[in-house]
């Protein structure tokens, strides 16, 4: 953030002193907005405002001490320069100690102004940027917190969530059922500046058609039988937040124009009512279909599709990601842990190989339901402990090299990539297992 992307606020009731301020400003490329009052001023401020005030100390209503007060009890960080008239000090040293940044006495000169507030200036660019790098980590360490695995392709998820979040696009995850899409619904939302908003998430597949229009517009009293008061439909819910439409590809055609119409003009209006409600969620759908195919063939409307495909997350199903299978599971047995207040389970290996050579028709969502049923200690016949084929399209060669890989590397990463370490774990020979690293391609690995 460059110092000019930010401005100053200016407030002063004599026209012709904020006249020559906004001039002083302008002519060394500050940028300034100038209002008459501190009324109107805090009218203006918004969390993290990019900028700096700079107001006279007697105005008309609220004085510049009281809003001293005001911008510092919403964000202390912010800074304040006050403008003194001469006979002011000691207004202006207590001004000081209640925490502005400096103060001009008049007469100033323009150098003074400009000099005082590119300082100012300074600061709030070095606080911003402090803010947003610290806002950035936290939502690296929560993104990498709620998508886990370590191969290639979950790694370029993660990447897109990273990439996508802060940003106000559509965007459109595709995965077949159980691969996580909600999750990925949830962490672009929760990485974004629409946090504090609501996450309505609609699965447009359960939804009864008859009852399609009344859940998703909301409708006024009155409007059909039955509608005893007025209802808030999910997509005014979802104002200032995300909207997540799941299985978007079963929603009517009918109601898929009504969504478009939506998106397009960012107003609704309720069933029984002609009054336009303004509308800013960002929309987030997901599918397990080929969209642009239904697109194609006049199954789901084109113009939607490319409206709601602004950006792209395809996610991975779990046999092409098997190697994040023991890191997930884990993760999976220590959340139902605590979930049911049950001790966490050893798996042994042979438990191991047969989790890591399940096919998982159910993806991710049937590895979690396995753990739930590992911490509960319910035993069964059924896949993976009761299926000891190899999964399709994998040979009993590779499917051991997938296990081995997913062990050496989750040994390595245990030890911080120490050769020495691994193989003492591991129980075989530094020398073999460097062999083992170089065949299966693990040598990023090592540190």
């Amino acid at each position: 953030m460059t110092m000019l992307k930010l401005h100053a606020l200016l407030i002063e009731d004599d026209p012709h002193v904020l006249y020559g301020c906004e001039q002083a400003l302008y002519i060394d490329e500050i940028a300034s907005v100038g209002v008459d009052s501190a009324e109107k001023a805090l009218r203006l401020l918004t969390p993290d405002y990019p900028g700096v005030i700079i107001s006279d100390i007697r105005l008309p209503g609220m004085d510049g001490m009281a809003l001293l007060r005001e911008v510092h009890e919403r964000d202390p960080d912010l800074p304040v320069i006050l403008i003194t008239g001469h006979g002011d000090v000691a207004l202006a040293v207590q001004a000081m100690k209640d925490g502005a940044h400096d103060f001009i006495e008049k007469p100033f000169t323009p150098e003074v102004l400009v000099d005082i507030t590119r300082r100012a200036l300074e600061k709030r660019a070095l606080v911003l940027e402090v803010r947003r790098l610290r806002q950035q980590l936290q939502d690296r360490d929560f993104i990498d917190h709620r998508i886990v695995g370590r191969t290639p392709a979950i790694e370029r998820v993660r990447r897109l969530v990273r990439e996508l979040a802060p940003t106000h696009a559509s965007v459109l995850i595709e995965g077949e059922t159980g691969t996580g899409k909600e999750l990925i619904a949830q962490a672009l939302h929760e990485a974004s500046d629409r946090r504090k908003g609501h996450f309505v998430a609609v699965n447009c597949g359960g939804l009864p058609e008859s009852l399609f229009e009344s859940e998703m517009f909301g409708h006024e009293a009155g409007a059909f039988t039955g509608a005893a008061k007025r209802r808030i439909g999910k997509i005014e819910h979802a104002n200032g937040g995300t909207l997540f439409l799941d299985e978007i590809e079963s929603m009517p055609t009918v109601l898929q124009i009504k969504l478009l119409r939506v998106l397009q003009e960012k107003t609704l209006e309720r069933l029984g009512s002609n009054a336009a409600v303004p509308v800013d969620c960002r929309i987030v759908a997901a599918t397990k279909e080929d969209l642009r195919a239904l697109a194609d063939a006049g199954k789901f409307r084109a113009d939607l599709y490319y409206r709601l495909n602004v950006a792209r997350i395809p996610l991975p199903p779990l046999r092409e990601r098997r190697e994040d299978i023991p890191l997930l599971f884990e993760h999976f047995l220590l959340q139902a842990s605590a979930s049911y207040g049950r001790p966490t389970p050893q798996i042994t290996p042979a438990r191991m190989r047969q989790l890591m050579s399940h096919a998982w028709p159910g993806n991710v969502r049937e590895l979690r339901n396995v753990a739930e049923l590992c911490v509960l200690g319910i035993e069964t016949d059924a896949p993976p402990f009761g299926d000891h084929r190899t999964p399709d399209g994998l040979s009993l060669p590779e499917t051991m090299d997938v296990f081995e890989r997913s062990l050496i590397r989750e040994s390595l990463r245990k030890h911080d990539g120490n050769l020495v370490l691994a193989a003492q774990a591991l129980q075989i020979p530094k020398t073999t297992l460097r062999d083992k690293i170089r065949k299966l391609g693990l040598a990023g690995e090592v540190h």
